[in-house]
């Protein structure tokens, strides 16, 4: 590939701008939670981008959308991917980015008429912020055989829908078997969702790994009451025994090393002004880049837990939304991103993931890698989530310089 070769950065960005006018909110943001119909008209619009560039389309049976180009030898596949789903009040980027931009290192190369050694192919997981379905990352876990179809299939929403009955309904339960696509290496191009790369300097990330997640379900089951009648002393609360837990999280987080915790829900019943609450429904997010910190810090929440129902008269259960291990990448991939975006004369340094992503789930299966790009405030879950025109199309060339490098390796 001549070194010159160069992804078209207002195609790319028009492509980007296209999928996010759908589900589109006020705020400047997109709102496509996973299964949903704004989800399906994203699809829709991927598919055929993918089936206009002459891709072999397959979606396979937990809604994962793959196209395929074709190399000139039979064998596994370099894989580019992320997610097309958002969160309730998501941004433009997240997720998008990387799908978009795997079709845009497709079409740059079947515009200048190149052909990969290896299958390159794009993937578009289901499911990947895990804000409508548990787990997270449920497209990328199941294709790489941590959960099984059945499972998945079964999996609620907060209203009761069940994922495998609203993946038929906006019709996408294929027929391929998740991981019907052998992987010889997966590469994902993602924005930061951080400030580091922004604060520190910008250019781009090298991404070493992504550190250790466990989400936590919290149910504090009390005794509902007057609040005007009833004595502090004869209080059975769940409404101030959650909000001790949460500050007590928080506090682990100077304790120890590189501990991060938000509790992002707490749905409080009744919801009256002058009622002690029955229940509190409350989740935990721990996350660390070392599973042992991040096993302590969990015995640590879990322990303090009890002696706070000891205190307060009150029962606490515990549910399993999420639990994930630290994540390392592959050296020699981290190492070809590198140099891809040395020859590009990019900027770029070594970054750990403080988020989940699809490539988490993909390392199992294949040596994986990530790219990253500035975050403009570090915001990202949020409407004004911004990468610049330049670093989306920096980004986009170091993937399509190292997809090349590693499809024909």
């Amino acid at each position: 590939m001549s070194s010159n070769l160069r992804v078209d950065g207002a195609r790319l960005l028009s492509r980007l701008m296209a999928l996010a006018a759908i589900g589109a909110t006020p705020e400047g943001g997109c709102r496509r939670l996973a299964l949903t119909d704004e989800d399906r008209q994203g699809r829709d619009w991927l598919v055929t981008e993918m089936t206009a560039l002459g891709l072999e389309v397959k979606i396979d049976a937990i809604g994962n959308v793959v196209g395929i180009l074709k190399g000139r030898e039979p064998g596994p596949a370099v894989i580019l991917g992320s997610h097309i789903d958002t969160v309730g009040t998501g941004g433009r980027y997240d997720g998008a980015l990387g799908v978009v931009a795997g079709v845009e290192v497709l079409a740059t190369l079947r515009d200048a008429g190149l052909v990969p050694k290896r299958d390159l192919a794009v993937i578009a997981f289901t499911n990947e912020e895990g804000a409508r379905f548990h787990p997270d990352m449920l497209g990328s876990y199941v294709w790489a055989g941590g959960m099984s179809v059945e499972a998945a299939h079964a999996e609620q929403d907060a209203d009761g829908a069940v994922l495998g009955t609203e993946l038929r309904r906006i019709g996408y339960a294929g027929r391929e078997r998740p991981g019907f696509l052998p992987a010889h290496a997966y590469l994902e191009l993602h924005i930061e969702q951080g400030p580091v790369l922004e604060n520190e300097g910008g250019g781009l990330g090298a991404v070493t790994g992504i550190q250790a997640i466990c989400w936590l379900e919290l149910t504090l089951k009390g005794r509902p009451s007057h609040a005007g009648t009833t004595p502090m002393a004869y209080r059975k609360d769940p409404g101030l025994a959650a909000a001790r837990i949460n500050v007590y999280a928080n506090d682990l987080t100077r304790a120890i090393p590189g501990q991060l915790a938000n509790s992002g829900v707490i749905r409080v019943q009744p919801a009256n002004v002058n009622v002690v609450p029955e229940t509190v429904l409350m989740t935990l997010d721990l996350r660390n880049p070392d599973d042992a910190a991040l096993a302590r810090a969990e015995a640590a929440v879990r322990g303090y837990c009890a002696e706070i129902a000891a205190r307060h008269g009150i029962e606490i259960s515990f549910r399993d939304l999420a639990r994930f291990p630290a994540t390392p990448f592959t050296e020699t991939l981290i190492a070809t991103v590198e140099q891809s975006a040395a020859d590009l004369g990019l900027p770029i340094r070594r970054i750990i993931s403080g988020a989940g992503h699809d490539a988490q789930m993909m390392s199992r299966l294949c040596p994986t890698a990530m790219v990253f790009i500035p975050s403009i405030g570090g915001l990202s879950h949020n409407p004004a989530e911004f990468s610049t025109p330049e670093d989306i199309a920096s980004g986009a060339n170091v993937l399509l310089n190292a997809a090349w490098r590693v499809a024909n390796a």
